[in-house]
């Protein structure tokens, strides 16, 4: 058992499922770092848009490589809550994976909520976006991304605000005996 700021934790969801919220939120309440290093951060620093990153991305894989070994070398460094669509593959080294789940529905609806738009739109290219990232991690590295039977837990999102998931998952890590 190890105290709540010696731990790794990897939380995996597609866009919209809070993964970025939870990750944060869950980070503070461990008092761990959090690493978000997604293709949004990577956009930022190489000044393309994320429609951009992700056209690129579907005919280079350098994209994809990078934020996945960046990610886990940040999470590597030091405890931490690693939130990202792969963490839960990706860090095998992980404490405790956590997946999280919600309705097409739900997750279009949060992402208006958080960027606006016209909400077909997200739909669609939230749909899309979902598409290209199962066949490239199907290509890359022989993840299904939509088999995550294997976390330690998975939750809907769609039933809990993101302080009722940190708290699932807090009593959970204590259930287990990962923290004290």
């Amino acid at each position: 058992m190890k105290n709540a700021n010696e731990v790794r934790i990897a939380i995996s969801g597609k866009s919209g499922c809070g993964n970025t919220t939870v990750s944060g939120l869950l980070a503070e309440k461990l008092g761990v770092k959090l690493i978000n290093y997604t293709f949004r951060q990577l956009a930022a620093e190489k000044g393309m848009s994320l429609k951009e990153v992700i056209e690129a991305a579907k005919n280079d894989d350098y994209y994809d490589k990078y934020v996945d070994s960046h990610q886990v070398e940040l999470a590597l460094a030091e405890p931490c809550v690693l939130g990202s669509r792969l963490a839960i593959w990706m860090l095998k080294e992980a404490d405790f994976k956590i997946y999280l789940y919600a309705s097409d529905e739900t997750r279009a609806g949060r992402v208006f909520n958080r960027e606006g738009g016209d909400l077909e739109e997200i739909k669609s290219f939230t749909s899309m976006r979902d598409s290209e990232d199962t066949r490239r991690y199907k290509e890359f590295y022989n993840i299904d991304n939509n088999d995550y039977a294997f976390a330690d837990l998975i939750i809907d999102t769609g039933k809990y605000n993101p302080e009722q998931i940190v708290a699932l998952i807090v009593d959970e890590l204590k259930k287990k005996e990962i923290i004290k």
